[in-house]
């Protein structure tokens, strides 16, 4: 099963939907507004979670008066309407898990989403924050491969932990060999490959990988 996710940041910023959608063994769920951006694109979401204090009295009538299972929750609470979701949906064991609507808008919003994907990397589950122009993926050490995409020129490599230790990059533009990445250092942004495919691989620590084009 695979799980989509859309949240209510700036509309602008996702993408088609329909471009992620697979009828067969697909689930949506709609955060907030983000479920009015769902049924916008022609998609009903299955599941709906939320306050639903950024949409208007009608807008939340409408959605309530569709065929989606709606998860009410007070504008007073500890977790966000996102996280809820989010773990609702690792809860499920999905191969894969995709957020849109996740970044820009109220900059806190989007750091905390961004911190979101941590809840991920002790499962298996391949969960990744997607816009227009970013596709953002937290991992643990290993070796990975990455191919050239047209919908991503750059690859950028932050530490997501004080240090990241023994990272090496192959294929790509400026490669690296057992260095080490510290929190705070530009050393591993804006690298581009120039094979088709390369691979990074770490030791330790946690890298938060974007994908992005200009």
């Amino acid at each position: 099963m695979k799980i989509r996710i859309v949240a209510g940041g700036p509309e602008h910023l996702i993408p088609d939907l329909k471009e992620y959608d697979s009828t067969t063994d697909c689930l949506w769920i709609g955060v907030d507004r983000g479920t009015l951006f769902l049924l916008r694109q022609e998609i009903v979401p299955q599941y709906a979670f939320g306050d639903f204090d950024s949409v208007t009295a009608a807008e939340k009538n409408m959605i309530l008066h569709k065929e989606i299972k709606v998860n009410l929750y007070r504008s007073e609470k500890d977790l966000t309407d996102m996280e809820i979701a989010v773990e609702w949906a690792l809860e499920q064991s999905p191969e894969e898990l995709l957020l849109f609507g996740a970044t820009g808008g109220r900059l806190d919003h989007e750091l905390m989403n961004t911190q979101l994907l941590y809840k991920s990397r002790f499962s298996k589950v391949d969960v990744r924050i997607i816009d227009i122009r970013n596709e953002i993926s937290l991992k643990l050490p290993g070796t990975y491969e990455v191919e050239q995409d047209k919908k991503y020129t750059y690859f950028s490599f932050l530490s997501h932990s004080e240090v990241v230790k023994g990272i090496t990059l192959k294929g790509f533009k400026y490669p690296l060999d057992n260095a080490d990445l510290k929190a705070g250092s530009s050393l591993c942004i804006s690298n581009e490959l120039v094979n088709k495919s390369g691979t990074y691989s770490f030791d330790c620590g946690i890298i938060l990988m974007v994908k992005s084009r200009d």
